[in-house]
């Protein structure tokens, strides 16, 4: 068996940003009402609660989710949006959401 041949290491990589990595990679997302900047959260960045805009429901700490914002460059951090990843998927095929007491009927 001959020996392995050691190779130099490459010195100009680029380091890993760590906050770039926690905060996840941003894209521009084209749907019916616009273009939307969409940035995936992973469940390691993911540290607070949030409430998803899609069903409703609380995104918990440590949940992988995403968020939006329009990307027409006019709003600002009020207007980011965290969402479910399935929430955000299916949200040109789910109809408003009717907000309801928890007395209310829930069909009719």
């Amino acid at each position: 068996m001959s020996p392995r041949r050691n190779r130099p290491r490459s010195t100009d990589a680029a380091p890993l940003d760590g906050e770039r990595t926690r905060r996840g990679v941003e894209a521009v997302q084209s749907w019916q009402d616009g273009d939307w900047q969409v940035r995936a959260i992973t469940a390691g960045g993911a540290v607070k609660t949030y409430r998803c805009p899609g069903c409703e429901q609380e995104i918990s700490p440590g949940t992988a989710h995403l968020v939006a914002w329009p990307a027409d460059g006019r709003g600002d951090l009020t207007d980011r949006r965290h969402w479910h990843s399935g929430c955000w998927r299916a949200r040109d095929r789910r109809a408003p959401n009717i907000q309801r007491s928890r007395s209310a009927p829930r069909y009719g």
